[in-house]
């Protein structure tokens, strides 16, 4: 009769996350079981950039009348999100307390994975609060390259960068894939793409190898270059290629398919439709780059640059001369952008382009307008950062956006722009 007073000894909690190790954009399945019916817990991740620097996430559950959770269909309650939200670990990951706020959390060598530490701990606790006992976890790698793809870093004339090759014979639809300001050669994107079938060539333009050190003037030249050599590749398939970029990349993506016949498809995302900043000059041709003010700047108390006033005004008909005649263009424009941009009116740019085209009778592009999404529109799960360091200015800067709007935002976008680009590439 004690023996069957006794209460069964309680199942250990476990953790389940799905498949340990994938694609980076890709969704993972996170399952707890062994948990008491209704028990409260905190779901946390933890991982580290390629510097060392710790970021973390965490958000709140109970557990269902089973003692289980399924971060797919349950929703949390607090933390850095709520809501159903099976990815919202990955990216709402933040710099931990201890660490120089307003950094990214992007891999800069897409060779190794990332790995993510995902806890369960018994309670609610506060994001940067003391979390409860470990009651279970596990660890995920997220893969920037798929096995079998290629990566060659590219000498080629003048030309920079690493071309990533899927596995197989191909031919691959090639794409030219870029980023802004910040300079350097950022490659996670294009491996990703050559994840999913395309030839991406990761372009730098700047501040990188022999590369000019700062962004002063460009020349159309050096992109066509790379446009030829990613059109004569024999893995790539042609006759065209595409291109791809963000913020100033986008705007040089919107000058390559105007100026460039090699150049048939262009994904634009937070770009302006004006040239800005550094003047572009191609042959005979140069157009001025609209410049900032810095007198428009506005800072907050906790020391954050808010610029979104700070660029010149591309409808003022002084300014006219930056314009990009996109209208010349024969290839497809896709225009992403995110409404609360911050860095800079990205949706207004856009729509001054989409008139420009209207205007000269094309229609010959798509738009996709995302509420609540901020300035990086990257790829899915990428973690959210609002405010981040300007790698020219030094300072904190406001790129806008709420970080759930702007991970879906991410993850609807990077289907319709693969959608795209194999629709104009093949």
């Amino acid at each position: 009769r004690a023996l069957l007073r006794t209460p069964p000894a309680r199942r250990a909690a476990s953790l389940a996350v799905s498949p340990a190790a994938g694609p980076a954009d890709e969704r993972v399945e996170t399952r707890v079981a062994g948990l008491s019916p209704g028990q409260p817990v905190t779901l946390r991740a933890v991982a580290a950039d390629d510097r060392g620097c710790l970021f973390q996430s965490c958000a709140h559950y109970r557990a269902d009348s089973r003692g289980e959770l399924h971060l797919g269909t349950d929703a949390s309650h607090g933390g850095d999100y709520t809501g159903v939200e099976p990815m919202g670990l990955f990216w709402s990951l933040a710099p931990a307390g201890m660490e120089k706020p307003y950094q990214r959390l992007v891999p800069r060598s897409t060779g190794a994975p990332m790995k993510v530490e995902v806890l369960v701990h018994q309670g609610h606790s506060p994001p940067g609060a003391m979390p409860g006992p470990v009651v279970a976890k596990a660890e995920v790698q997220r893969l920037f390259t798929a096995p079998g793809v290629r990566r060659i870093r590219l000498k080629e004339g003048v030309v920079r960068g690493s071309l990533f090759l899927p596995p197989g014979d191909g031919p691959f639809p090639g794409v030219i894939d870029m980023y802004g300001d910040e300079g350097g050669l950022i490659e996670f994107r294009s491996s990703l793409l050559a994840t999913h079938g395309f030839a991406a060539l990761s372009l730098p333009y700047f501040d990188f190898e022999d590369l000019p050190r700062i962004m002063k003037e460009l020349k159309l030249e050096y992109f066509e270059e790379a446009a030829r050599f990613l059109q004569r590749h024999p893995k790539v398939k042609g006759p065209g290629v595409g291109v791809i970029g963000t913020g100033k990349g986008a705007e040089l993506a919107l000058s390559m398919i105007t100026f460039l016949p090699e150049v048939v498809a262009a994904v634009s995302i937070s770009g302006c439709s004006s040239n800005t900043v550094a003047d572009l000059h191609y042959g005979e041709m140069t157009l001025p780059g609209l410049r900032f003010d810095m007198k428009k700047v506005s800072v907050s108390d906790s020391g954050v640059f808010d610029i979104f006033e700070a660029l010149d005004d591309p409808t003022n008909p002084a300014n006219s001369p930056s314009v990009i005649p996109i209208e010349k263009a024969e290839g497809h424009f896709l225009l992403v952008v995110g409404e609360d941009d911050r860095m800079w009116k990205s949706s207004l740019y856009a729509e001054l382009a989409i008139r420009r085209l209207r205007q000269h009778g094309k229609e010959n592009f798509e738009l996709l307008s995302y509420p609540g999404a901020g300035h990086r529109i990257d790829p899915p799960s990428t973690p959210f950062c609002q405010v981040a360091m300007d790698r020219v200015l030094g300072v904190p800067v406001l790129g806008g956006g709420e970080s759930k709007a702007h991970a879906h935002a991410q993850e609807h976008s990077w289907g319709k722009i693969q959608e795209f680009l194999h629709l104009h590439l093949g």
